[in-house]
């Protein structure tokens, strides 16, 4: 999990600013449009974020009038050079400067009063202005009040507001469903326990895996390797892995199943499954035997359906990681020497450090590394970041601490976290900054805030998306779980249910996360 507030990355391509237009009412004419009644009256929000060539915007459709059951907003360009490109909730279609955005059918039905959220990112080549009209099923919602987006600016240095970390409310608690699973850590106390010296097994022979089929993103693309800042493929291409998280593993095994796995890699389309083993809260530290076979488990359920397996040694608290070395050198030799006969595995070595230097967190991965590379000589590795995984932001520094002092070892990549709803432009200007000379993975990130909790920032999570999309780098959101929390990607109950597939059982995260993973996977095979 995570806690303060996180960061996020892009290139030369900085995101501008998001700029908001709010339509007001209006009780006009019946619509004209071929779906259903028509609204006599609407309201739409407009809020867009630009950069040198691109843009992306988020529109919310309010219907004010009489429920319809299919809608269709239509709105123009000012530029003919605004168009169209990935959307996401409707089905677009553009004629000219005109735009036509179709309901989809879990959104077609909007009582009065209801909204629907829609999306789609595009391209420009003279600017970002705003559509001044839109319609809703032919009724025209007048415009109350317009401003334009911020034009694209050149990535500024962050600027750092010091945020308070609230106080954690965790218990131990058995295996129960927690009630507060994501809340800001404070920097860790100074009381360290004495790390136990490792008790060693007989180390496994690797168990291979049948090839997936060869249409999986393990099929096409192979074991990866790091070239340059970039995740390549078997044919030193660079990709973009997109997935799902798993919640601590301690909570929810109930939601990772045959039925839920095949839902991940077969409707959502997954390239990614991250396994969240907590060491501490109930997880490895309390029976090591047992959390390595449930991550075992899980990364057999991967391999089967061609998905990479991500194995994420979740620490958080405390948060430096070497209080927990011994269990990751005895955690990672066996999970290692057990998975090397695999091409899809990735190794995440510590999760969020916080309240610890770099060169404490580059001290713990100079040991870990060698142990994993002992048994699988060629895995991706991936190394945590300083404060909660922000390439040290949240914690006032940024990534020139890594780039004037890298882990010393091959095949390794950093990892980057953010909550879309409390880190923003000050965090991706570090990112698009830190992509041009560190390979960079999104281990981990929310479409809410920092604490797991809150309204879907969708114009941030858009703007994040964008630039990861643009960037190629890889993502995992968190969590493909029924946490009772806005990040969650499924509504409370749904695991014990057992229906996964389509979006009846997703929350509003999960709704905007599968349209983005679902789009096409480019990965170049030549």
């Amino acid at each position: 999990m995570k806690y303060p507030a996180r960061p996020h990355r892009g290139r030369a391509l900085l995101m501008a600013g998001a700029a908001a237009l709010a339509l007001g009412t209006l009780t006009t004419a019946p619509a004209v449009a071929a779906a259903s009644a028509a609204a006599p009256g609407c309201a739409v929000t407009y809020t867009t974020s630009s950069w040198p060539g691109g843009f992306s915007a988020n529109i919310t459709v309010k219907n004010l009038g009489g429920a319809v059951d299919g809608w269709k907003l239509g709105f123009s360009f000012p530029s003919s050079g605004q168009k169209v490109g990935h959307g996401w909730s409707a089905v677009y279609d553009q004629k000219g400067t005109a735009v036509t955005a179709s309901s989809v059918s879990y959104n077609k039905s909007l009582a009065s009063g209801a909204s629907a959220q829609i999306g789609f990112t595009g391209s420009t080549t003279d600017g970002n202005p705003i559509p001044t009209t839109f319609t809703l099923n032919g009724v025209t919602c007048n415009d109350t009040a317009t401003r334009p987006p911020a034009p694209p600016t050149a990535t500024p240095t962050p600027t750092r507001t010091a945020t308070a970390a609230p106080t954690p409310t965790r218990t131990a608690t058995a295996a129960p469903t927690p009630t507060a699973t994501r809340t800001a850590t404070p920097v860790p106390t100074a009381t360290r326990t004495a790390t136990p010296t490792p008790t060693r097994t007989a180390t496994p022979t690797p168990t291979p895996t049948k090839a997936p089929a060869t249409g999986t993103p393990v099929g096409i693309n192979g074991k990866l390797h790091v070239c340059g800042v970039h995740l390549c493929n078997r044919y030193n291409r660079p990709v973009q892995l997109r997935g799902m998280s798993t919640h601590g593993i301690q909570w929810f095994p109930r939601c990772y199943t045959d039925a839920s796995l095949d839902a991940l890699a077969n409707d959502w389309k997954s390239d990614l499954f991250r396994v969240s083993m907590y060491v501490q809260e109930g997880g490895y530290e309390t029976n090591p035997a047992a959390f390595t076979e449930q991550v075992n488990k899980y990364v057999d359920m991967a391999t089967a359906r061609g998905m990479y397996a991500m194995i994420d040694f979740h620490t958080l608290t405390p948060g430096d990681p070497n209080h927990n070395l011994a269990r990751a050198k005895t955690f990672f030799a066996s999970v290692a020497a057990r998975n090397a006969g695999k091409d899809n595995v990735i190794y995440e070595i510590t999760n969020e450090p916080n309240g610890v230097s770099w060169a404490s967190i580059k001290s713990y991965a100079e040991q870990v590394i060698p142990v994993i590379r002992a048994a699988d000589p060629d895995a991706v590795i991936i190394v945590g970041t300083r404060a909660w995984s922000s390439l040290g932001v949240s914690e006032g520094s940024n990534e020139t601490e890594i780039v004037d002092n890298p882990v010393n070892a091959k095949n390794i990549m950093y990892a980057f976290h953010f909550y879309a709803a409390s880190h923003k432009d000050n965090y991706r200007a570090v990112v698009s900054r830190a992509a041009a000379k560190l390979p960079l993975f999104v281990t981990e990130f929310g479409t809410v805030t920092a604490s797991g909790n809150g309204e879907v920032d969708l114009a941030s999570t858009a703007a994040w998306i964008d630039m990861l999309d643009q960037l190629k780098i890889g993502y995992a959101n968190w969590t493909y779980s029924d946490a009772p929390e806005s990040s969650a990607a499924f509504k409370p109950g749904t695991c014990s249910a057992g229906a996964f597939a389509g979006t009846g059982s997703l929350n509003p995260s999960g709704v905007y996360i599968r349209d983005r993973i679902r789009t096409a996977d480019d990965f170049p095979t030549s």
